[in-house]
C-alpha cells in the first residue's frame, strides 16, 4: 500500500482527495495554490531563529499558548512517557511574532487557511448524507472567523547522540483538530499507521501538501473519517546531522461549535491539552 499523490488541478481531485482521507486518514496534494518559494523562505528564516538566543525572548504564555516552547517543556504524546525531540513556536495572527518574521508567516497563515476552507468544502460535498446529518453546521462554517486555528513552526534539532532512550522526533499520535495542512518538510521522517498496523512513509517531495484528519473531524463525522496515527521517526546515518523544520496548520473550529452530543470544540480541546500536559 502507498499514499497516492493527487493533482489539485485535476477535474476529479476533490473526489480522490476525500476518498484518500476516508481510506488512510491522509491526502497528499501536488500543484496546489501555496507558493513553494514562500515555504522555502519560511524554513530558512525560522531555522535561523531557532539557532539564535532570540527565541527565549518569546517564551510561551500558558494562558494564551502563543510563543516559543523549548524542548524541555515540549509535548509528551498521549500514552507515552518520553518527551518528543523537538521545540516549536505557536503562531496566531493575534499573538506575539518577531517583527522580522511576521510578513511571510502571516501571508502563509492566510493562504493556508483559505486552501483549508476549500478542502473542508470538498469533505462536506463528498460526505454521505447519512453521515453529514451529524454535522451541527457546514464544515467550512465551523472555522469561519476562528481565532483558534494554530500554525506551529516545528524545529527538530540535529541528533546529538545523547537523546533519551526511546525518544523520537514525534511519537505516535493523532491530531486534535479538524484537518492538519502540512507542506512537505525539508527532510523525510513522517510516517502514517495503516489499518493493518504497519508504518507507511508519507511522500515528502518538496512542494507537496500533506493533509490529515484530526480527532475533531472524526468526532463530528461519527467516526466515518478516521483520525490516523502518525509519527516522525529519527533520521539515520548522515541525515542525523540535519535539523528539520515543518509547518503544520492545525485547523480549529470556533470554541462554541458543537462537534457531537458529547463535546463542543472548546471542551474537546481543553480535555486533550490537559492530557498532553501543556495546561
Amino acid at each position: 500500500m502507498k499514499l497516492e499523490t493527487i493533482n489539485y488541478q485535476a477535474h476529479d481531485s476533490a473526489e480522490k482527495f476525500v476518498q484518500s482521507l476516508r481510506d488512510t486518514g491522509f491526502g497528499v496534494l501536488s500543484n496546489h495554490t501555496i507558493d513553494k518559494s514562500l515555504v522555502e523562505a519560511i524554513y530558512q528564516e525560522w531555522q535561523a531563529f531557532f539557532n539564535s538566543p532570540e527565541k527565549h525572548d518569546f517564551m510561551f504564555k500558558p494562558e494564551t499558548q502563543d510563543g516559543f516552547f523549548p524542548s524541555e517543556i515540549s509535548e509528551t504524546a498521549k500514552g507515552h512517557t518520553v518527551k518528543d525531540i523537538k521545540e516549536y513556536y505557536h503562531v496566531y495572527p493575534w499573538g506575539r511574532i518577531p517583527d522580522s518574521l511576521r510578513e511571510n508567516i502571516l501571508t502563509y497563515y492566510q493562504r493556508a487557511n483559505e486552501l483549508a476552507a476549500e478542502l473542508l468544502q470538498w469533505v462536506e460535498t463528498h460526505t454521505p448524507a447519512d453521515v453529514a446529518v451529524n454535522y451541527s453546521i457546514a464544515l467550512p462554517k465551523m472555522i469561519e472567523g476562528s481565532h483558534k486555528t494554530l500554525l506551529r513552526v516545528l524545529h527538530y534539532p540535529a541528533m546529538s547522540g545523547d537523546e533519551e532512550l526511546g525518544a523520537i522526533r514525534a511519537a505516535a499520535h493523532e491530531d486534535i483538530n479538524l484537518l492538519t495542512i502540512l507542506p512537505a518538510a525539508n527532510e523525510p521522517g513522517l510516517q502514517v499507521k495503516t489499518k493493518d498496523g504497519n508504518w507507511l512513509d508519507v511522500p515528502c517531495d518538496f512542494g507537496n501538501l500533506i493533509i490529515n484528519i484530526g480527532d475533531m473531524l472524526q468526532e463530528a463525522s461519527g467516526g466515518y473519517f478516521p483520525s490516523t496515527t502518525h509519527r516522525v521517526v529519527n533520521p539515520e546515518g548522515a541525515d542525523t546531522s540535519k535539523a528539520r523544520v515543518s509547518l503544520p496548520l492545525f485547523l480549529h473550529p470556533k470554541p462554541e461549535v458543537v462537534l457531537s452530543s458529547r463535546y463542543t470544540a472548546d471542551s474537546y480541546l481543553m480535555e486533550r491539552l490537559r492530557e498532553l500536559g501543556v495546561i
